[in-house]
């Protein structure tokens, strides 16, 4: 799946709510609290990670690139 965003960048809670992956902002936080997340192959802890274009997150299955 791939998700544009018109700004420089999108924090990681917010790009999982907005993909689907989490269903609210509080399941996001927990996924990535968990180490369930990976941005560019690589666990992620931090919740308002700035994604930007060209990166990949995988999460519950799913691979979001940012564009």
């Amino acid at each position: 799946m791939e998700i544009k965003i018109k700004d420089e960048y999108i924090e990681l809670n917010k790009l999982l709510k907005l993909s689907g992956i989490a269903e609210s902002g509080g399941l996001a936080k927990t996924m990535i609290e968990a180490g369930e997340v990976k941005v560019d192959n690589e666990v992620e802890l931090r919740k308002r990670c700035k994604l930007r274009p060209g990166q990949k997150v995988e999460a519950a299955g799913q691979t979001v690139t940012i564009a």
